[in-house]
């Protein structure tokens, strides 16, 4: 869908002059009036009949307006926090999924770009969508976009493996092999995906499942950043600081470490795998809360703007889950949770120290620093026992010498 197809609300302010306010956003007036009448049900005719529905569905459409107006202004970056909103109010439109999609594109966020996509493609089908043109349009525009954040990536490279079996490790290897034999600077580590399966737009069929799938496969020129993925990856919760004092605060120093490693060669590299991988989680490399505690460390710098992004783009993600796959009733109330802390930040209340994927950092932490003490207990233990049997073989020789 281009941006162009998207109408915009005719130029009629609503103060009576048609000009901006002088605030950073530098949109009209008469764009940004609607967003308190949807909130008091005005918008609707019916101010005390409205339901919940009726007014998200709307305060929806508004925010796809405001995307679509600063697209036309060419700010994107404006365009961003309204094309998230859109989907937390409505996220079974596929509509907000492909303009989110587009917005991500135009912000040169390629893996981003085509995890929209693939959710635009499910979304279309899930809700009924027949017209097999333009389902066939957003997979060419998913396709371009994998195409492009492979294009770009400068510290790994990938291949999909196709399988219809469970994977079993002779298997491994010889993927393992052929990535070596097509990829060759990139085998300082190589990293396979066990955490979910993928798809790919040329091949996949939402009506028929399961569609079929793929096994991942990266390598990185770098050995440490393969390292760091593959540790991740292997925790059940996710945390990525590794601090020196496992529960003491971080300095500013530290934070900012931890920000930069996070956000230049953790999130893009799991924004990358998340681009061919439906189903979503609260698991480690999942992505969400991930993204939920590098928005904590933008916020002890004080990078307001940046935090507010990624809250809303975790807040999207968060609101999409359920129509992705069935969730249980624990994950449903930590879904809840999750969202009523997310906005509660957006909106100033509380202490950040509060907020539940803090909390669950901090759990993290625990069980990786009680796995440290018991390896160090496993390793000492095995040095004193060896120690002992080599005195007491040197107490026997000597015993056969004298």
């Amino acid at each position: 869908m281009a941006i162009t197809d998207i109408k915009i609300i005719p130029n009629t302010p609503w103060d009576g002059k048609n000009n901006y306010d002088g605030k950073d956003s530098a949109l009209p007036l008469h764009f940004r009036k609607p967003e308190g009448l949807c909130s008091k049900g005005a918008v609707l005719g019916k101010p005390f009949e409205a339901s919940a529905e009726d007014i998200a569905s709307v305060a929806s459409f508004i925010e796809t307006k405001l995307v679509a107006c600063y697209l036309r202004m060419r700010k994107p970056d404006l365009a961003l926090n309204h094309a998230h909103r859109s989907i937390v109010l409505n996220p079974a439109y596929f509509r907000n999924h492909l303009r989110q999609a587009t917005v991500f594109r135009c912000l040169e966020r390629y893996s981003e770009a085509a995890r929209s996509a693939m959710i635009a493609d499910y979304m279309f089908w899930l809700c009924g969508g027949s017209e097999h043109g333009i389902s066939k349009l957003i997979k060419l525009y998913w396709q371009a976009m994998i195409e492009e954040a492979i294009t770009r990536a400068e510290s790994f490279s990938v291949m999909y493996t196709p399988f219809a079996t469970k994977i079993r490790a002779d298997k491994i290897e010889k993927v393992k092999e052929v990535f070596t034999k097509i990829h060759p600077a990139y085998v300082e580590y190589i990293y396979t995906d066990f955490q979910g399966l993928h798809v790919l737009p040329q091949t996949v069929d939402w009506s028929s499942f399961p569609p079929q799938q793929y096994l991942l496969t990266l390598g990185f020129k770098n050995k440490e950043d393969g390292k760091f993925l593959e540790k991740v990856s292997s925790r059940k919760l996710p945390t990525f600081t590794e601090h020196k004092t496992p529960f003491g605060l971080l300095t500013r120093e530290d934070t900012v470490r931890h920000m930069e490693t996070m956000g230049k060669r953790i999130l893009p590299i799991l924004d990358f795998i998340r681009g061919t991988q439906l189903n979503g989680s609260f698991r480690a490399c999942s992505g969400v809360m991930e993204k939920l505690q590098y928005a904590s460390l933008l916020s002890r710098l004080q990078r307001v703007k940046e935090q507010s992004q990624v809250i809303n783009q975790a807040m999207a993600e968060l609101a999409t889950i359920p129509y992705l796959q069935d969730i249980s009733q624990q994950e449903a109330e930590l879904l809840q949770s999750l969202m009523a802390d997310a906005m509660d930040t957006l909106e100033g209340r509380r202490n950040d120290e509060e907020r539940v994927w803090n909390t669950i950092q901090k759990v993290g932490r625990i069980e990786d620093f009680l796995y440290q003490l018991e390896d160090s207990f496993l390793k000492t233990k095995k040095l004193r026992t060896a120690r002992r049997q080599k005195t007491k073989m040197k107490r026997l020789q000597t015993a056969q010498q004298s």
